[in-house]
């Protein structure tokens, strides 16, 4: 069974519905570690060496977040900027996370809709992802297709279940799936 990480990054958990229930059914997995950064670093004071040996026992890292103006939420970005360091997750020596699967997990409150060249966000959604797909390039990582909800605030309970039970299944059978 493989290790899984989940770096979870949602500076108003408390008022989410969709990563919450996600976040719940993910952490009654035996191979799922879930990393709240929000309540683990309410300052943004980051713990760099016990996040770089999170990663070091992970198989899996799962970035999940809410997407924010197009990208992560603050406290995950300076999480990258802290955490993958010269010399550990890249450069000539910066090994440690090579063959490691990123696999981003992203709520939208816009509906697929809004994603495209007439949208309201004036682009595909994946136009948003190549900081992401370069990141796990530069670590030496394996990029895995994105797990995106749009219009979380829409679904009827029975969608929002079905992406849920989704979610934790391929969380409990990777590698399998990827």
């Amino acid at each position: 069974m493989s290790n899984v990480l989940i770096l979870y990054a949602h500076p108003a958990a408390e008022l989410s519905r969709t990563n919450r229930l996600m976040i719940e059914a993910a952490a009654r997995l035996p191979n799922v570690t879930v990393n709240d950064l929000y309540q683990r670093y309410p300052d943004f004071d980051i713990d760099v060496e016990h996040e770089q040996r999170l990663l070091e026992a992970a198989d899996l890292v799962v970035l999940q977040h809410p997407i924010h103006w197009y990208s992560m939420p603050a406290l995950q970005k300076e999480w990258l900027d802290q955490v993958l360091t010269r010399g550990w997750a890249f450069g000539h020596d910066g090994h440690a996370l090579r063959d490691k699967g990123l696999w981003l997990v992203a709520s939208t409150g816009g509906e697929t809709e809004a994603y495209g060249p007439q949208g309201r966000h004036g682009h595909v959604f994946d136009d948003f992802l190549p900081p992401y797909q370069q990141t796990a390039r530069l670590c030496g990582m394996r990029w895995l297709p994105p797990l995106v909800l749009h219009g979380a605030h829409h679904l009827s309970p029975i969608q929002f279940q079905q992406h849920v039970s989704h979610y934790a299944d391929h969380l409990a059978s990777y590698p399998a799936w990827s």
